[in-house]
């Protein structure tokens, strides 16, 4: 009986620490968003990352979404083959990387190279206390740490969604037409009769969705980390890291099935 009791004590517990942990991520970005229209944002810190975001993340971006596109076209070839429609490898490629593949694996980049630092800094910061220090000088840090990394964030992805679908689409037409001998033109025409602006738009919004999680998760545990003090110092870090890079990946599948339903 005492066992039944502390194991329904045990998942109240985690139900209501997981339910306080979906109101201080509202209110996190409650405040971000009041810190972004009450006084003009920090434009260099802005700059600044998304430089990191966006600009140091094109060339890993560029290599993976280049063989992207090949592995994705060799495998369409050798379908469309069987059933004599190889014309139909462009439309296959570009739609594939437009409507889905491509938002995932930027996603998935972003988060390994962004959101596990971004969790990282953040809370390296609040345990020596730079948090603190800011308030005790009047210094918002929603305004001047996390709105910059926001606003960044949802201004980097969607282009950098852009580049790996043209990216993967080059890296198809490498296989299918430079590899296999298959018509150049039917290749790009496929892709114009096919692509239409739904597809695109879909793709963007995605990527809009996608900006927001991979950013706010990790800046909530980083921000909150102080909240737990089983993990305090740098296995703290390392673990809240660990957690909102995994929380990241899962939401952002979630959210592109709803997504998906929705505008499909």
């Amino acid at each position: 009986m005492n066992s039944v009791v502390s194991g329904i004590t045990s998942l109240g517990e985690k139900v209501r620490t997981q339910i306080e942990l979906i109101g201080l991520a509202c209110t996190f970005m409650f405040k971000v968003l009041v810190s972004l229209f009450s006084t003009w944002p920090p434009i260099k810190e802005i700059i600044k990352q998304i430089s990191f975001i966006g600009a140091r993340s094109l060339p890993v971006l560029v290599v993976s979404s280049f063989f992207t596109g090949m592995v994705v076209a060799l495998q369409f070839y050798d379908t469309l083959v069987r059933f004599g429609s190889v014309d139909l490898l462009g439309s296959a490629v570009a739609l594939s990387l437009i409507r889905e593949l491509g938002l995932i694996m930027t996603a998935l980049m972003v988060i390994a190279r962004v959101s596990s630092a971004t969790c990282a800094e953040v809370g390296i910061m609040r345990n020596e206390q730079q948090f603190d220090a800011l308030e005790c000088m009047a210094i918002d840090p929603f305004r001047y740490v996390m709105l910059p990394r926001v606003v960044a964030s949802v201004l980097s992805v969607p282009i950098l969604t852009a580049v790996f679908d043209m990216v993967g689409i080059a890296g198809g037409y490498t296989v299918g037409v430079l590899i296999h001998g298959e018509s150049a033109g039917a290749y790009v025409q496929g892709i114009f009769d096919t692509v239409n602006f739904e597809d695109v738009l879909m793709g963007q919004v995605k990527s809009l969705v996608f900006s927001l999680l991979i950013i706010w998760i990790p800046l909530v545990f980083g921000f909150y980390l102080h909240l737990d003090p089983k993990n305090a110092g740098a296995r703290g870090v390392s673990v809240a890291t660990t957690r909102a890079v995994v929380l990241c990946a899962i939401l952002m599948l979630i959210a592109d099935y709803i997504v998906s339903s929705l505008m499909l």
